[in-house]
């Protein structure tokens, strides 16, 4: 898997595990975390649990499809990335609006809030 490949999944993982770490049980998380957001290698984290390194990979594959299982019954993270997108657009067409500033602004603070949702 090239470095571009693995960086993406990467991020992909962490934010599955974002939206639905509550759901993976404790072990799940822990060695999702050890491997994704801390950057242990499997040996490491082999050593940790005295287990072997394909017991270790075994626990990650299972997290990961458990992770990708989730997203694709509450698409999730599906959601959040269509609601940033539109976001980002109303924030494009307020900036280049021709409305007063103080309509910008409270404009402004209303997709502040939105954001918050």
């Amino acid at each position: 898997m090239s470095q571009e490949n693995r960086l993406e999944k990467t991020n992909r993982i962490n934010l599955l595990f974002d939206f639905y770490e509550a759901l993976l049980t404790e072990k799940q998380q822990t060695f999702l975390k050890y491997y994704f957001l801390d950057d242990f290698s499997l040996g490491e984290i082999a050593a940790e649990f005295e287990i072997s390194r394909q017991a270790v990979y075994e626990h990650i594959k299972r997290a990961e499809g458990m992770l990708e299982t989730y997203e694709e019954k509450l698409g999730l993270l599906k959601k959040h990335e269509l609601q940033s997108g539109v976001l980002a657009r109303l924030q494009q067409i307020i900036e280049d609006s021709a409305m007063s500033s103080v309509h910008k602004e409270q404009a402004g603070n209303l997709l502040r809030e939105a954001e918050q949702l």
